[in-house]
């Protein structure tokens, strides 16, 4: 049995986070967040040490290393806001104990030499999680394309439209310098995807951008990808809007739609049982969409000029 610590505990993807460590047979024995409501951790680990202040839980978990005890911290999970991570992982790898990561793992492609030095000077690993490489319907699809012949594109559209409240654009996801923008925030694990399902990129456009949504275009070695990703739930296509659907989810290769809906409750659980069998995803397999995302928050949108997703029409006529 691993010793977890978790810092974000009362972030939205925490409870996720908590599952799969008692899923897996493991002890949660410290956690962090500036915020106290986190009673959720009684459903789980009710006996974990809990801190609304870095500097004391820090002082634990080092106090725990230190003392070679028991409860002696082996990983420790991230789940703060994003531009905070990069902090967070050193502290973990500093700290004697591999990290599990969520995404986005770093803003800036930048961020990950540093920390492959910090692995190198410590010893430990950081693992990142990114969930839909391990979902099986992608899978499939990534056996399917490595198995067509070589010089294949496919024609691919993603649209994905995950509704917020008024509260978004407060929190600190609502502030760029702290999310890395609405693409870092709810599209980096789909741009992983992309990679490793379609392989090398080869072009990255944007075409519009904005706090709440943004749509762009990405040619891999095996695809062109039209992409719309947004918060606003007038986005989501009136049909859908009218049957009540504040979420909209769309993948298309070929003009065929991928199902891949099911099954993601679980991807956690699934990639914890890869980390602790020694097969998470470390901090390279994150470089291209880290690099990805930090392209499509600094470049100048072009419109509605070449390959632009049919959905941008809508927002721009």
């Amino acid at each position: 049995m691993k010793n977890f610590a978790l810092i974000g505990a009362a972030g939205y993807i925490a409870p996720r986070h908590m599952k799969a460590i008692h899923a897996t047979g493991n002890d949660l024995v410290a956690a962090l967040d500036p915020n106290d409501s986190v009673g959720i951790i009684d459903s789980y680990f009710p006996d974990a040490d809990f801190f609304t202040e870095f500097e004391r839980f820090d002082r634990h978990v080092d106090k725990l290393h230190r003392s070679n005890h028991s409860k002696q911290v082996d990983y420790v999970s991230i789940c703060s806001p994003n531009y905070l991570h990069d902090s967070h992982m050193r502290f973990a790898l500093r700290s004697g104990a591999d990290a599990i990561c969520e995404k986005p793992l770093v803003l800036n492609p930048w961020n990950i030499d540093g920390l492959l030095d910090i692995e190198e000077d410590t010893g430990r690993k950081v693992n990142t999680i990114l969930q839909l490489r391990v979902h099986p319907s992608i899978i499939a699809l990534r056996d399917k394309v490595q198995s067509s012949p070589k010089d294949t594109k496919y024609e691919v559209d993603l649209s994905y439209i995950t509704s917020r409240g008024h509260w978004y654009l407060q929190s600190w996801k609502g502030d760029e310098k702290k999310s890395g923008g609405i693409a870092t925030n709810i599209g980096v694990h789909f741009y992983d995807m992309l990679h490793f399902i379609f392989g090398e990129l080869q072009d990255n456009q944007v075409h519009y951008s904005s706090p709440t949504k943004a749509a762009g275009y990405l040619e891999y070695a095996n695809a062109r990808v039209r992409w719309f990703l947004s918060v606003d739930v007038s986005d989501v296509p009136a049909p859908a809007r009218a049957d009540g659907q504040r979420t909209y989810r769309s993948i298309t290769v070929d003009g065929d739609e991928i199902e891949f809906s099911g099954g993601f409750t679980d991807l956690h659980t699934r990639s914890y049982e890869e980390i602790l069998a020694g097969r998470g995803f470390g901090l390279e397999e994150n470089r291209v969409a880290i690099e990805t995302v930090a392209t499509i928050r600094n470049a100048s949108p072009l419109g509605l000029s070449g390959e632009y997703h049919p959905f941008l029409m809508n927002v721009l006529k």
